[in-house]
């Protein structure tokens, strides 16, 4: 034997066998794996990453959203069942699966026990434009902290978890699911399994993947997340008949800083000064009203429009009074004395810059500012609008941020039923393969996206998969 990651492997590559066999790192894979385990099954844990990196974007996760029916020490007040179907339908438009959905909010009143119970802990919101506190249960420790406790439960319990182990071919046959070749540090082997659950995520970072859909604009996509979700799981899925569900060119995606890194920069380069500002693009031209809604409704809808902006490229532009009202980026923001220099900074055409400011200052219709409601400040006679939280960029310091297209993760994926279970083309429900997390969330999420709601689609999900995975192989 030797050792990998802290963890003994063998030194030759060996088939082996468990009743569950779960492909994934992150949220909807742990719960799929501990619920399983706990029901009496052997698990085994697939990770394509090593085990620093490991979890893929739930890393970079910070918050879960559960509906309850009255407040705790951490959660500030009630959420219902229909408060939370209400905010669904506004930012999804109506494009989601109603049963799938329901059933996930339903569930998920039982994520805030089941956590806790699993070792995950949580802390006070944070404030800022988020508006949270009554909605979603924040991590304490944030995403990573959040994943080594599931990990460590699941370690306690006897589930063998191997990393640097990515799936590289499934033996599926007319709907159900015999074996997995695996690439261990090793070299290849075959893992037999009664069951499988796919929890491997979308395929954001396979750039190639998203031109067939995007073309060049890919290119200038960045990837918050893991580059190691490029949809190979995905890909072999629906190879074998799986039926896809969700727009391949629909996506969560948010702006964030330019200046960040091509993949894995994580949630501390998005930027939530949006509301605080204006936004142009390259040709000093406002494209979309940044007061629409509340943040979190809304913060999700920028990076497909900026997407759409010529290079792919925006501009946040904001004076003194907005700082110190949202959290930073990673990266300072750009300053100057004067809306002229400001410009000359971003290499933008200095008139056109300032008077695209002029003309929205003009507009503005000061009433009562509150950052944390719809209030009354907008503008009139402006178009784009922005309905509120408009007050005039009129205060030195100038400040602004560069933003591109910032891709957490892709909605194609696996059709599901409310058991988790993979449904073949034509509508009918796979033999034992089951699927949670970012793989499957198309189902929910036809487009937009709700703060929080992918850790909720996950940990629903995992736990069903686990749950009905489980029960398969018992049977």
């Amino acid at each position: 034997m030797s050792r990998m990651n802290g963890q003994a492997v063998p030194a030759t590559a060996v088939d082996t066998s468990c009743d569950v066999l779960v492909a994934g790192g992150g949220n909807a894979a742990l719960c799929a794996a501990i619920t399983a385990r706990r029901k009496g099954a052997s698990v085994i844990v697939v990770e394509g990453a090593t085990k620093f990196y490991r979890g893929g974007n739930t890393r970079h996760t910070r918050n879960l959203r559960c509906a309850h029916d009255e407040g705790n020490e951490i959660l500030t007040g009630p959420y219902s069942e229909e408060e939370f179907w209400d905010d669904l339908m506004r930012v999804t438009g109506g494009q989601t699966d109603e049963e799938l959905a329901r059933f996930t909010i339903a569930e998920s009143k039982e994520l805030w026990d089941w956590m806790t119970d699993t070792g995950v802990r949580f802390q006070q919101p944070l404030g800022g434009t988020l508006n949270l506190g009554r909605t979603n249960a924040f991590f304490l420790g944030g995403g990573r902290a959040m994943l080594n406790a599931l990990y460590a439960e699941a370690e306690r319990i006897g589930v063998d978890i191997r990393y640097e182990s990515p799936v590289t071919e499934l033996e599926i046959d007319n709907g159900f699911f015999t074996s997995a070749t695996v690439g261990g540090p090793a070299g290849p082997y075959r893992i037999d399994a009664r069951a499988l659950v796919t929890a491997t995520g979308g395929f954001e970072a396979n750039i190639e993947w998203l031109k067939e859909y995007w073309g060049d604009k890919a290119d200038n996509f960045l990837i918050r997340g893991t580059e190691n979700n490029r949809g190979s799981i995905l890909r072999l899925l629906l190879d074998k008949g799986v039926e896809p569900v969700g727009d391949p060119t629909q996506c969560h995606a948010v702006a964030i800083d330019a200046r960040s890194p091509k993949f894995d920069g994580g949630i501390v380069t998005r930027l939530d000064c949006v509301v605080f500002g204006i936004v142009m693009n390259n040709a000093c031209k406002r494209f979309y009203d940044e007061g629409e809604d509340i943040w979190p409704k809304r913060y999700a809808i920028w990076g497909r429009l900026v997407a759409d902006q010529p290079d792919q490229i925006a501009y946040i532009v904001f004076d003194h009074k907005a700082m110190g009202m949202f959290m930073p980026s990673v990266y300072p923001a750009i300053e100057a004395p004067s809306l002229r220099e400001l410009a000359g900074k971003l290499d933008l055409d200095p008139e056109a810059f300032e008077r695209t400011v002029t003309d929205y200052n003009a507009a503005v219709r000061e009433g009562t500012f509150n950052s944390q409601e719809l209030d009354d400040c907008h503008t009139e006679g402006l178009s784009p609008p922005k309905s509120h939280w408009a007050r005039r960029i009129d205060t030195a310091p100038y400040y602004a941020y560069p933003v591109r297209p910032g891709i957490t993760f892709t909605y194609l994926g696996t059709r599901v039923n409310r058991e988790a279970k993979i449904l073949m083309q034509g509508g009918r429900p796979s033999a034992n393969i089951y699927a949670a997390g970012e793989i499957m969330a198309g189902n929910v999420l036809g487009k937009g996206y709700l703060a929080g709601i992918g850790m909720t689609i996950g940990a629903v999900f995992g736990r069903v998969a686990g749950k009905e995975a489980a029960r398969h192989a018992g049977n």
